[in-house]
């Protein structure tokens, strides 16, 4: 699963991959790109996932050449490759920095494509990409972003072998359908503004418990660390951060991204000192202060 896919969760085992790959970007990273499976399995039961969703998600994820087995100081364990590390890369640009609001002068980018039914399989997974990337569907074939989204989609176009079938544009508007009407049609604002509104509704309280709280456990930072990443990180790749004259006044991405970032200032240091237990002693020493460290 790439980190930047859209992912549901509506069943455990896709939200079993979802944790999983946020314990990845996390996580395993900040504890040098490894990471042992028991410790893994106890943290990840911390969390609320049995044993057996443990180990089928990083077997899943082993097969699509995000692990490889990497036994350390006598520990199985598992490395992060490097396919694993360039996806969660890309996935950090979005996640980590939500998107600011694009400057309506630049302009749009809008991709047109007709790939043939015999490639209809490649046709659905351009969809998803673009769609994953941000873009608005004007039609059936016809997808629009902001102009900066052009390189990635020229990306995914070209990781599809697709690039023969499709057009690539950028450009201003000029005249016709009411922009503002156009973004709400091409867009889902409202779902994409509940979700964020969801976001707030679910973690605000807790943010304000822990700015009072003078010591913050270990283990409950660890856990909601974790699920604040996990419901967060759906969130950035539905919206493309739109020029803010377009949206509506109430948007409520800007509070949902200062929220997340509070949190994870609150949070992370903690968070990591106590995953750092599970690692084996010698490991977790070499990987410095970055894991120790306690905002």
């Amino acid at each position: 699963m790439s980190n930047t896919e859209p992912v549901d969760t509506t069943t455990p085992s896709h939200h079993s991959r979802t944790v999983l790959v946020g314990f990845l970007g996390a996580i395993v990273r900040r504890m040098g790109n490894w990471m042992p499976i028991a410790g893994t399995v106890e943290l990840l039961g911390q969390f609320g996932l049995d044993q057996s969703s443990v180990r089928t998600g990083v077997f899943r994820l082993k097969q699509r050449g995000w692990l490889i087995p990497d036994r350390r100081e006598g520990t199985r364990g598992y490395s992060l490759t490097a396919e694993a590390l360039e996806s969660l890369a890309d996935g950090d640009k979005i996640i980590w920095h939500a998107r600011q609001p694009a400057d309506l002068s630049d302009g749009w980018c809008v991709v047109n494509f007709s790939v043939p039914e015999s490639t209809r399989g490649k046709r659905n997974q351009l969809r998803a990409h673009l769609s994953s990337l941000g873009f608005g569907n004007i039609s059936s074939a016809v997808w629009i972003a902001p102009a900066r989204m052009s390189p990635a989609a020229e990306h995914a176009i070209g990781e599809l072998d697709l690039m023969r079938h499709c057009a690539v544009f950028v450009g201003d508007y000029v005249a016709g359908q009411d922009l503002r009407t156009m973004v709400h049609t091409c867009w889902d604002l409202k779902g994409i503004d509940h979700r964020y509104r969801e976001f707030i509704d679910r973690h605000e309280d807790e943010a304000h418990v822990l700015e009072r709280s003078g010591v913050i456990d270990g283990q409950h930072a660890f856990v909601s660390y974790l699920a604040v990443i996990d419901h967060w990180r759906k969130l950035p790749f539905s919206d493309p951060g739109l020029p803010r004259e377009l949206l509506p006044d109430d948007w409520a991405a800007p509070a949902a991204g200062a929220l997340f970032e509070k949190l994870v200032a609150l949070l992370e240091g903690r968070a990591l000192a106590h995953a750092a237990s599970y690692w084996p002693t010698a490991t977790a020493s070499r990987v410095g202060p970055v894991a120790q460290a306690v905002r």
